[in-house]
């Protein structure tokens, strides 16, 4: 008879940009066409987000990536000033960051596998990965107990974040190297998660909340929106990278419009590159074209690129290309975070 152990044998490993120079191949592919090119492309418009001194970088994630073998890219990214902000899902960032730095693992799968068996044994599967629902449950209890130690108030999701990479700190610090929470908390770097119940952090409120059902710890979406404003207004010039699309996607886009209705009169995301495989034709968000956003007075349209390709082969080509470059060596961090540590910041 199978039993858990039959299939959870060997961990996912995290791509590492450092060990692969990738500059040769992505320069060669602008000399192709079709995807190629256009990845070729939104590597060089990275490069140029990291050599311009005016402009601040925000990471878009979205979609199953750290439990893909991504998390190490994003860890790299944080740790050499390569992004100053990230906006993601929930999934990422609870479910599969914090759930890593607690000492858990993803396993390689199989999409063929006997999904009720998998239930049988509280395994989970996202598509050819494994997941074990004991250890993801240990998560969702540590959420609470974050969240019961903190004031019964309304936080930003960047704040209770950053109480995670806390919590990591205070309590011998993350079980792996390349946990992207403890690295950002470290380096001043701020995650928004705009729908943060949407992930094993809402287990763990529902936990906290059914215990103080008078006194608790609450989520504000609206100060993610005007903290995630005010680091455009404190900068100069901005740069998003997107993986996937969703909330994250259009959060970021949409804090142009929002420090517009402040009548601050900022410029658009000057530089704009996107990894999808989702459709154009429907209308969706997360196909939706740089190019579009420019008619909502988000995007320009100099420096974009759409790139039409599956997240793990196309994000580790981009950001290696560009971590080979070395334009992060000779740029200062933003360290972002301090703009909320510092009162009547909206500059």
């Amino acid at each position: 008879m199978a039993v858990k152990a039959d299939f959870l044998k060997e961990t996912i490993k995290h791509f590492d940009i450092k060990e692969h120079n990738v500059v040769p191949i992505v320069d060669a592919m602008d000399k192709m066409a079709f995807s190629a090119r256009d990845l070729s492309r939104a590597s060089m418009i990275y490069d140029k987000m990291l050599r311009d001194k005016d402009c601040g970088v925000i990471l878009t994630l979205a979609g199953s990536l750290f439990s893909a073998g991504l998390k190490r890219v994003v860890y790299d990214l944080v740790m050499n000033n390569m992004v100053d902000a990230i906006v993601s899902t929930g999934a990422l960032m609870v479910d599969q960051d914090f759930f890593e730095a607690l000492g858990y693992k993803h396993y390689l799968g199989t999409p063929f596998s006997d999904d009720n068996l998998l239930r049988e044994l509280h395994i989970d599967r996202i598509y050819d990965t494994y997941i074990d629902e004991d250890e993801l449950r240990i998560c969702d209890e540590t959420t609470a107990k974050i969240f019961d130690s903190l004031e019964p108030k309304p936080f930003s999701s960047r704040e209770l974040l950053r109480e995670f990479g806390k919590y990591l700190d205070e309590n011998g610090s993350p079980k792996v190297d390349d946990s992207v929470i403890y690295a950002a908390y470290k380096k001043n770097v701020p995650i928004f998660v705009p729908a943060f119940s949407d992930c094993s952090a809402g287990f763990g409120f529902i936990m906290h909340q059914t215990s103080h059902p008078d006194n608790h710890v609450s989520v504000d979406s609206a100060k993610d929106f005007l903290e995630l404003t005010k680091i455009k207004l404190n900068s100069k010039e901005t740069g998003i990278f997107m993986v996937g699309g969703g909330v994250p996607k259009n959060f970021t886009q949409d804090i142009v419009v929002a420090a517009d209705i402040l009548k601050e009169n900022p410029p658009m995301h000057k530089y704009a590159i996107q990894i999808t495989v989702a459709d154009v034709r429907d209308g969706a968000l997360s196909s939706s074209t740089l190019k579009e956003a420019s008619s909502w007075g988000k995007v320009e349209t100099t420096f974009e690129q759409m790139v039409y390709s599956e997240a793990t082969i196309a994000m580790p080509l981009i950001t290696g290309y560009a971590y080979h470059k070395g334009a992060w060596k000779a740029r200062k961090p933003r360290e972002f975070t301090k703009i909320f540590e510092t009162a009547n910041s909206l500059a």
